[in-house]
């Protein structure tokens, strides 16, 4: 398979939507690959490694959350960043695509050009992590390290696998320690200017954290933002 061109897997369960989603990503020199269930989706990021997975919600068979779960369950596929389609009614969707590991959402019916826009600038966030820091492995206290290359972060000698998404959020965080991050700092940096994302997605990441390495590290500054701490030793 030719990885020069970043490959693009398109999950739906209808084909006009796959048709034009996949003309519109092609003719940007995409190489795309479609599945029209969350069964065969899996099979196919399994053969094919992507590099960015966009998902239905509603489906047969299997729909688009439980997909999303058992793709980050799988040791095979790779850390592809993961996007639900959802409408914009949809909004239960979207906040249960956070909390399977989703590193964001398209609400549709979306224009092609911002269609493109949006896949552009999620995977330009791919070629900055690929082109980054030679750090591979960050040191944040005796008991916590971020391993960026396998997308790691061990706490307390035990590891967990961190969505994409979750992972910048927290290495953001450790890059200045009592640095208060406001909530539109941090959209700028880890979503970027020209991606729309909703009012609760930074929560959301910021609970799903918290449920692997404790409360204690990360701090809420009430309206502003969040801050990361180095928790007191007793």
């Amino acid at each position: 398979m030719n990885k020069e061109k970043q490959t693009i897997l398109l999950v739906d369960d209808e084909n006009d939507i796959l048709e034009f989603l996949s003309y519109n990503l092609t003719k940007n020199g995409y190489q795309v690959h479609t599945a029209t269930n969350g069964l065969d989706g899996i099979i196919m990021a399994k053969k094919i490694k992507p590099d960015l997975i966009i998902l239905d919600v509603m489906m047969p068979q299997m729909d688009g959350i439980e997909t999303c779960e058992k793709m980050r369950e799988a040791d095979d596929i790779g850390s592809p960043i993961i996007v639900f389609l959802t409408a914009r009614s949809e909004e239960y969707s979207q906040i249960a695509g956070l909390d399977v590991g989703a590193d964001d959402y398209i609400t549709k019916p979306i224009k092609p050009k911002l269609f493109v826009s949006k896949v552009k600038s999620l995977l330009r966030r791919t070629d900055k992590n690929a082109n980054g820091s030679d750090i591979k492995i960050i040191t944040v206290d005796q008991d916590l390290k971020i391993d960026k290359e396998r997308y790691l972060v061990v706490f307390k000698n035990k590891e967990y696998y961190f969505p994409r998404k979750e992972l910048e959020l927290l290495i953001l965080l450790t890059s200045a320690m009592n640095k208060v991050f406001t909530r539109d700092e941090i959209f700028s940096k880890i979503w970027e200017s020209d991606v729309i994302v909703g009012d609760r997605t930074i929560d959301v990441h910021i609970r799903k954290i918290r449920e692997k390495i404790g409360n204690a590290y990360i701090e809420t500054i009430k309206g502003v933002g969040y801050k990361f701490v180095t928790p007191h030793k007793q």
